[in-house]
């Protein structure tokens, strides 16, 4: 048990809770006019005044419930315990008051584990107070700590959700580093062996040929260099103990094998510029697999899609992949959990340095568009 409450105790907060938005100052402009309309229509509302001027007052703190919870539950729960001193014991509560449970939801779901357990505590102590001068009736004490577990179970719920959630999209980022990372000494190891091949090759034709040591040295300080700055953007990357192909990757010309006349589905029509020269090949490895996941994607998920278009376009700075269909944009795209696809790709797409985006088309169809640099990543 000791266990247990200390792990919930030093649970982190989630990170980046949101911070006010349109739609929590909408909230307080509706609940202050509904607090107001109670206390004119409300004919058994006790202590009018105090009550209107709490419920109004106390609507604030939900703009706070998220980036300061703890805060917020000592000001809201310390508050309606200290106004029945005013009132003679009297409860001076408003229908409209149940927006607290928002609070109380919040302090579950963006709180740290500390501000859970003192928070919770606070509001115990608070509806204890309640029941000892009878401001709450035995009949009424269930559904209070009903209501209030409801709205404690939700948080809860959504904040393990939320942590699950993180956890995978975690999981599919660290998997697409250590793929680039395996493309990236793959590579590598492509140079590494080109250049052993050519010293060898040097050190046998010197004494017949003794220009061709320089040659070899010159093919050999080009693949180094190559090497060198695959390895400054391989050391960026996570990667596995794993055996690793030493052939080399893929090429962008392979996108080519992705065409399809579309005798069963959509066909895909590849086009690719004869001018690309000559790209590092991480670069034209990223292409390729951007494209490919993308055409993979269109091929399962475009609704009614008849043809897929993959463009490749590049010129001093940049390379950039244009992959859309014609599909209906009313289907469900991007591919729900589990298969992060998009997430993926604009992993990938961020670690060379170069960006990726996806979403419909303003008629029809669906594009993915990512942009690298053509030098590829820097180190």
């Amino acid at each position: 048990m000791l266990p247990l409450v200390r792990s919930v105790w030093d649970e982190p907060p989630p990170p980046d809770p949101p911070r006010r938005v349109w739609r929590d100052w909408a909230l307080v402009g509706v609940l202050v006019p509904i607090a107001l309309l109670e206390g004119v229509l409300r004919p058994d509302l006790p202590w009018r005044v105090v009550s209107v001027a709490v419920t109004v007052g106390l609507v604030p703190t939900l703009l706070w419930r998220r980036t300061r919870p703890l805060p917020v539950v000592m000001i809201v729960f310390g508050t309606t315990s200290l106004v029945p001193l005013l009132t003679g014991g009297d409860s001076a509560e408003t229908y409209t008051m149940g927006y607290l449970l928002l609070v109380v939801y919040a302090l579950v779901r963006w709180g740290s584990g500390r501000e859970a357990v003192i928070g919770l505590a606070i509001m115990l102590v608070a509806i204890h107070l309640s029941i000892v001068s009878d401001r709450l009736a035995p009949a009424d004490v269930v559904a209070t700590f009903a209501v209030t577990f409801s709205a404690v179970a939700l948080g809860g719920a959504l904040r393990y959700r939320a942590r699950a959630r993180m956890r995978e999209l975690d999981q599919v980022k660290m998997l697409e580093r250590e793929q680039l990372a395996r493309d990236l000494h793959d590579i590598v190891a492509h140079h590494v062996s080109a250049m052993a091949i050519r010293a060898q090759a040097g050190i046998a034709t010197s004494a017949s040929r003794p220009n061709a040591a320089t040659d070899a040295l010159h093919v050999i300080e080009a693949e180094a260099s190559r090497a060198l700055a695959e390895m400054r953007a391989m050391v960026r990357v996570l990667r596995r103990d794993q055996p690793a192909d030493l052939a080399p990757g893929r090429r962008v010309t392979d996108l080519r094998q992705l065409a399809s006349r579309g005798t069963s589905g959509p066909s895909v029509d590849v086009e690719i510029p004869d001018d690309l020269g000559d790209l590092p090949p991480s670069v034209e490895a990223a292409i390729y697999r951007l494209a490919q996941e993308s055409v993979t994607n269109a091929l399962r998920h475009a609704r009614h899609a008849t043809r897929v278009e993959v463009r490749v376009t590049a010129d001093d700075t940049s390379v950039r992949l244009r992959v859309s269909d014609d599909g209906d944009t009313g289907s469900a795209r991007p591919p729900a959990p589990p298969g992060y696809g998009l997430i993926g790709m604009i992993e990938r797409a961020e670690l060379l340095g170069g960006t990726c985006e996806a979403g419909p088309d303003p008629g029809r169809g669906w594009t993915v568009t990512a942009v690298l640099p053509r030098a590829g990543v820097a180190a």
